[in-house]
């Protein structure tokens, strides 16, 4: 059996146990963690918001509660990596209000799948394992082989060229639908560049609009 196939059995039975073990929470607790609306829509609310500082001073207590989110993170993905028979080293951080554990090994890609699709089921598993450690829902970020810094490059540059763009043209420019964490980059390099734009649309075809200066 291929390692990828064992990595996506790994991760299937993870999801197995996680769903087990939420459903002896009571309601209230299993529908916060598996349903991640309530946080796309406050993202969104994030994301559209000038007045959002994401370089903004995180206080004491907080980096020292993310700091743990971050070690039980680390420890939960190490025996992931074990089980998978995988090698990968990782690094732990706090980053504006979030902890972020990132993976960086030779060969990542079956942890990435298509699209980040396995990553982003990797970042779910780990939150709920830092809640079932702590009982605090996380906002935890992970990254695997430099996949979402790669994808923040590039939306970054994509929000700058389109702020470029606007400002020539004096129009409003609509981009492809995103996910609020791809959205909430275009917007940081939007307001950057000294424009604003705004999120249009419902879920899954969400997205950002560039508006010319007033």
């Amino acid at each position: 059996m291929s390692t990828e196939t064992d990595v996506d059995e790994t991760v299937t039975d993870e999801a197995a146990v996680a769903e087990n073990e939420a459903e002896d929470t009571d309601a209230g607790e299993f529908e916060a963690e598996e349903n991640d609306a309530e946080e796309n829509e406050a993202e969104d609310e994030v994301e559209d918001s000038d007045a959002e500082d994401t370089d903004a001073p995180v206080g004491e207590d907080l980096v020292a509660r993310l700091e743990r989110e971050g070690d039980i993170a680390a420890d939960y993905l190490e025996e992931l990596l074990d089980i998978a028979d995988l090698d990968g080293d990782l690094d732990m951080d706090v980053e504006a209000d979030r902890a972020a554990v990132s993976i960086v090994g030779a060969d990542l890609s079956q942890l990435v799948g298509p699209d980040g699709k396995v990553l982003e089921a990797l970042q779910e598993l780990t939150r709920l394992a830092v809640y079932r450690e702590t009982g605090d829902r996380s906002r935890l970020m992970l990254d695997i082989s430099g996949f979402r810094a790669d994808k923040r490059s590039r939306l970054t540059k994509l929000g700058e060229d389109a702020a470029a763009e606007v400002k020539a043209s004096g129009e409003p420019m609509s981009l492809d639908p995103m996910s609020p964490f791809e959205r909430k980059i275009v917007h940081d390099a939007v307001a950057a560049a000294g424009l604003r734009s705004e999120s249009e649309g419902v879920e899954p075809r969400r997205y950002v609009v560039v508006l010319p200066a007033d």
